[in-house]
């Protein structure tokens, strides 16, 4: 239990704005508790005055009974409300902190994780952790009124009582077991679904390559594996359900076989009173759903424990490190960049990536790396906008190490082109307001404008409101760049990095994008990282990296001259 209370006491910080909430759900099942013992006390009562014909004191206890039933109809129905007002906010409240702590986990550390791991803990557990304070209410409020009866019942007669504890013991046993056995295979279940979550995430999104790698049937199989493996955990966990749940029902069937014969002989040779045998009667179904309660309290407490910790090692977890920033805040960046003997390897990759690479970029510079793939072009850009840490070394902006930076700072003033852009799901118009959310529809067209995609987008049914599917699905890879391409314009951020951004465009759509960039020069810092020479020859400098290091830098004509490497690739592009 005091794993439970941790737990607890850590989705209470959540979530503690609805304890008014809380409370009026809680008094309302109260009352509904206290109802709950009255009525079957007034409805043995009934059975007494009927067989008496006592029908004025009939008539009243019925009248009592409408009215007690009626009033818990009432507590009910405001008892629902609030319970599903608290489980809806506290839904939203989890889900929101839990997303918000995993967009701040390392990228080396995503990079080690499937997204199941992360869509079943932001989907299953937070729902599971909604869910604690509706359970918790309901299992011990019911717990509490079987056990009110159960004391009722050893003043009317200590035998039966006795009797009745020693069966409850035995159906506890059987179902204490159940639950402790359901938690470990919950446990292996749950582990086996995120597997499934992130297969069939990478399913979906590469659907595409897939059917032109005629690769359907091998994802088929391989889904169809783990699909079986996941149910057959989820079965193993239902066996386990099933088999204690029978033998815990024969039990129960025992125990009223058992309770009825106990109160006939109690009636005809102790002199137990026919009345106090139907008040005895009419509870013991409440008595025996004291384990029921107990068991379900135990299980949602088990069940919460095990979300908590899911959700808890992202949050607060060594599993799931977080992004660190600095506290220094720049409000105006002029665009200055330095790399000083960095040196980068990803994870357990003991290959450097970059080996004390040095070099300088100034304010409203138009700089250009190129080099084979490998070289580590891509990563300049991931350490600029702090995407990964250095191993050593230091990167600066305006002078000042990023590290002491905030994160408004470094990448509120970056923008990031790819050669592979992620495209959300949504509109044309909402990808371009993701970026800047007052964007005015002057601003939006300028952008697309700029980025040769306002034609394109106005040649669709809906325009600016076309969906473009999960992951800019009706796009081709061109227009996919263009979208992206003008989200950087959007940002107008004073730093812009290409990576690779004109790679899928027409010789046309590139020739207009870097009249668009030659038009940006001078007024943004602009870095561009290439496999194409002929994109770069007009950068104010170009920056050959072979083997994570800046071999030589100058410009077009410079490098031809004095870099056999530059020359030797520039050759091998012309020729093509």
């Amino acid at each position: 239990m005091k794993e439970f209370w941790f737990y607890l006491k850590f989705i209470w910080t959540y979530v503690r704005e609805l304890k008014r909430n809380l409370i009026i759900y809680v008094c309302t099942h109260i009352i509904r508790v206290i109802i709950s013992i009255i009525v079957p006390i007034l409805s043995a009562q009934a059975i007494i005055h009927l067989t008496s014909n006592a029908w004025e004191q009939l008539i009243l206890v019925a009248i009592v009974m409408y009215l007690l039933e009626n009033a818990r109809n009432v507590m009910h129905y405001f008892g629902n409300y609030n319970a599903q007002y608290l489980y809806r906010e506290s839904f939203i409240r989890l889900q929101t902190a839990l997303g918000r702590q995993i967009v701040q986990i390392e990228n080396e550390c995503m990079d080690s994780h499937s997204s199941g791991v992360f869509i079943q803990r932001l989907t299953n557990d937070t729902s599971k952790l909604a869910d604690i304070f509706f359970l918790l209410n309901r299992s011990i409020a019911n717990i509490i009124t079987d056990v009110g009866i159960l004391i009722a019942v050893f003043f009317l007669n200590k035998i039966v009582f006795i009797y009745i504890v020693s069966m409850l013991l035995i159906v506890y046993a059987v179902d204490s077991t159940r639950v402790q056995k359901r938690g470990e295979k919950d446990k292996i279940f749950r582990e086996k679904n995120e597997k499934v979550s992130g297969f069939v995430g990478e399913l979906v999104r590469g659907i595409r390559d897939i059917k032109m790698l005629n690769a359907e049937d091998s994802f088929m199989k391989e889904l169809h594996f783990k699909v079986r493996d996941v149910n057959g955990a989820r079965y193993d966990m239902g066996d386990v359900d099933r088999r204690y749940v029978f033998l815990r029902d024969l039990f129960y069937d025992l125990w009223d076989l058992l309770l009825i014969l106990l109160l006939v002989f109690l009636v005809t040779h102790n002199g137990l009173a026919v009345a106090t045998a139907l008040i005895i009667y009419n509870y013991s179904g409440r008595i025996g759903s004291i384990i029921s309660g107990v068991s379900t309290l135990l299980e949602g407490v088990k069940d919460f424990n095990l979300s908590a910790s899911r959700v808890y090692a992202i949050i607060e977890g060594e599993e799931f490190p977080k992004e660190k920033f600095g506290t220094m805040h720049l409000d105006n960046i002029e665009g200055n960049f330095e790399f000083k003997n960095v040196t980068f390897h990803y994870g357990s990759d003991k290959k450097k990536v970059l080996n004390k690479i040095n070099f300088k970029v100034n304010a409203n510079e138009t700089v250009a790396f190129v080099g084979k793939s490998g070289a580590g072009k891509t990563t300049i850009f991931s350490l600029l906008c702090k995407m990964y840490d250095v191993d050593s070394g230091h990167i600066t902006i305006d002078g000042v190490d990023i590290k002491r930076l905030d994160k408004e700072s470094i990448r509120g003033n970056i923008t990031i082109i790819s050669q592979n852009p992620y495209i959300f799901h949504m509109s044309i118009r909402d990808n371009l307001r993701l970026m800047k959310e007052n964007l005015t529809e002057d601003e939006m067209v300028e952008a697309c404008k700029l980025a040769s995609f306002h034609d394109f987008v106005m040649k669709l049914p809906d325009g600016y409101d076309t969906v473009v599917g999960e992951g800019g699905v009706s796009l081709s890879g061109g227009q996919k760049q263009r979208l992206a391409i003008a989200r950087a314009f959007v940002q107008k951020t004073e730093i812009i990095l290409m990576d690779e951004a004109t790679s899928a465009l027409d010789n046309e759509t590139q020739s207009n994008i870097q009249k668009a960039i030659e038009n940006m020069k001078k007024e943004y810092t602009i870095l561009i990282v290439a496999h194409r020479l002929s994109t770069v020859v007009n950068s104010d400098r170009i920056l050959f990296v072979k083997d994570g290091k800046i071999l030589a830098e100058g410009s077009h004509k410079e490098l031809l001259k004095t870099c056999s490497d530059y020359r030797s690739l520039y050759e091998t592009e012309m020729e093509k």
